[in-house]
């Protein structure tokens, strides 16, 4: 099952607001979704998003690939940064057994 990090779209019409959710690459964007990792507001000036480190980072561990805006969301929150030396800390650790 290839599982996506993106956004499902909500609020009401002209007003979008999106949440940061985990879902199976073949449901439709708004359908059901597995985990909720956080919120992104573009109507707000300045954007308005909040991501959860933990599951996010989780989620990434696991193999869940990010839509390019999500991609771009989580760079702003620090959480691909922490992903990525997390990572690169566990192959070093492994490269020395």
């Amino acid at each position: 099952m290839a599982v996506k990090i993106r956004l499902k779209r909500m609020g009401a019409k002209k007003r979008p607001a999106y949440r940061i959710v985990v879902a199976d690459s073949r449901t439709q964007r708004d359908g059901r979704s597995i985990e909720e990792i956080g919120f992104y507001d573009p109507t707000t000036d300045p954007v308005t998003f909040k991501v959860h480190e933990d599951k996010a980072i989780s989620w990434l561990e696991k193999g869940a690939i990010p839509t390019p805006t999500v991609k771009t969301i989580l760079r702003r929150a620090g959480v691909i940064e922490k992903w990525q030396s997390a990572r690169s800390a566990g192959e070093e650790s492994q490269g020395n057994n």
